[in-house]
This record gives structure tokens, C-alpha cells and sequence, in this order.
């Protein structure tokens, strides 16, 4: 890194407050424009929050061959969903990018090679939760894609590279559902509190182990029976949580907020790590 782009980065990356880090349940896209409790839950996060110099965000909608890093000025707002109505469809959220965060995140990790994305944007999995804490969209935001050819040691292990990063103003913002499985939805009863039996029993097996710190059971979410192979029936939902226990620190409280099924087979339980 040459003096000019150290002058540059020096007042992004210097020792802060340390921020929490978050994996948040982010369910159907339209809660992106509707009212209830869990988009409450989400509103209520900035209060507690010091405002972040930038934001990190995993998102489940954003899996690719390799591991990339936005790194645009002004990421597109990324409509990757379809036969939702049209106002959703219409929802920009026009927050800048950070190619200096993009490329310090290529610096700090060391386990593979992070390669810099001019195309991606911020999906639904990023912008229809950021939206709720930070309306104003006036906060920097990068998304870090996740590689579907490593192993979840592997996704563990990158996480763990970025913990550093809360220390630096940037909050870390992993999104997805630790219970999903849309082929096994109740459809009627999309709107309700809800979780059958096997779901509420994966859901809070996971929160038990995160709460004891059993990242080996964490990580090993294909070696617990067929219950997890119905609640977690493709990855890319789940991975998002080992990113948050990744930049877990020593010093961190572990909380659970929006904690809830709903449709039977869907589970928002949001988690914050917080020194």
C-alpha cells in the first residue's frame, strides 16, 4: 500500500469502540415494507448501536464460486425475487459503497483469496434489514459473498479474520434464517407465530449451543439427524450465523432478539454479540 492510500484508510480503520456483531433473521422480502414485530425488533437496533463508520454485510442471496467483496462507489439496489407487488419492487436503497473497506477486507484475509466485485450490489438478504436500522441510508455498506466450494470450517475461519473489524467502526451484519426450509412452509399460515415441532426443536438446539459457545456442533450442522436436514435442508441460510460466531471476541454477551417461528417452518431468532 503506497503513503497516499494509507493517508486515505488511516481515519477509516483506527481503533474504535468495539461494535457488536449481529446475524439477523431476515425472512420473507416483504418485510422489507410491511409493519410487525420483527421489522420493530430491527428498527430498535441503532438506538443501542454507536453509529458505525461502515457496514459488513454477509447476506444468504449472495453465493458465488470464489469469495468476493463489493467494492463500487454506489452499489445497485439488487431485486433478486419474484411474484412479490410492485411497491416492493420499487424500494432503493441508495446507500454508498466502501472500496477502501472493500480492499482492507481483502488485506485481513488471509485464508482465501478475496477478489474485489464491481457487479453484485446489495441484495434483498442485505438491504431489507439494513433499511429498518439505518433508514436514512447514509451509512457505507460492502457485501462479502460466501464461496459454496469451501467447507463451513472454512466460512468459520474467513469469520474469524474479520473480527478485527469491530474494532475499527465497521458493524458486521450476517442475515439469513437459522430455520429455513420453503418447501415445508405452511402457506396459510405465513402471517402467524408459528413453528412446528421439529423446527422449534433445531431452532433451540442451535441457540443452546451458541449460548454453551459449541462451535464444533455449530459447525457440524450435517452430523445431527434428520431434523436438521429439514430445517436446514441447503446451506446457505444457516452459513450466514457462523460468520457472526466467527467475530465473536472473549469479551462478548451473547443475546437473542425476534426469536420467533413463523409459518411453520421458518425461524427469525436474530443474534448479537456484544462486549
Amino acid at each position: 500500500m503506497n503513503p497516499a492510500e494509507n493517508r486515505e484508510n488511516s481515519g477509516i480503520f483506527q481503533q474504535t469502540a468495539t461494535l457488536p456483531s449481529f446475524f439477523l433473521g431476515h425472512g420473507s422480502p416483504m418485510n422489507a415494507i410491511e409493519e410487525n414485530e420483527f421489522v420493530e425488533g430491527l428498527r430498535n437496533l441503532s438506538k443501542t448501536i454507536p453509529k458505525p463508520k461502515a457496514i459488513l454485510c454477509i447476506s444468504a442471496h449472495w453465493v458465488t464460486d470464489g469469495t468476493f467483496v463489493t467494492a463500487m462507489e454506489n452499489p445497485p439496489t439488487i431485486h433478486d425475487f419474484g411474484g412479490f407487488p410492485k411497491a416492493l419492487f420499487d424500494v432503493e436503497y441508495p446507500a454508498p459503497g466502501s472500496p477502501e473497506l472493500a480492499k482492507h477486507i481483502q488485506s485481513v484475509v488471509k485464508s482465501q483469496n478475496v477478489q474485489l466485485d464491481y457487479e453484485w450490489g446489495l441484495d434483498h438478504g442485505a438491504w431489507s434489514v439494513i433499511k429498518h436500522i439505518y433508514p436514512k441510508a447514509d451509512i457505507s455498506v460492502v457485501q462479502l459473498s460466501m464461496d459454496y466450494k469451501i467447507s463451513p470450517e472454512a466460512h468459520f475461519q474467513l469469520a474469524k479474520e474479520l473480527s478485527s473489524l469491530r474494532n475499527q467502526g465497521v458493524l458486521i451484519l450476517a442475515s439469513g434464517n437459522i430455520v429455513h426450509n420453503l418447501r415445508m412452509v405452511a402457506w396459510d399460515r405465513l402471517s402467524e407465530v408459528y413453528g412446528f415441532d421439529w423446527a422449534l426443536d433445531v431452532n433451540q438446539k442451535v441457540k443452546n449451543w451458541i449460548l454453551a459457545g459449541d462451535n464444533d456442533s455449530l459447525i457440524q450442522i450435517r452430523n445431527h439427524g434428520k431434523e436438521f436436514e429439514w430445517a436446514i435442508p441447503t446451506a446457505e441460510h444457516y452459513l450466514p450465523l457462523l460468520y457472526t460466531l466467527g467475530t465473536k471476541l472473549e469479551s462478548d454477551k451473547v443475546s437473542f432478539f425476534n426469536d420467533k417461528p413463523v409459518a411453520g417452518a421458518l425461524t427469525m431468532t436474530s443474534v448479537r454479540f456484544d462486549s
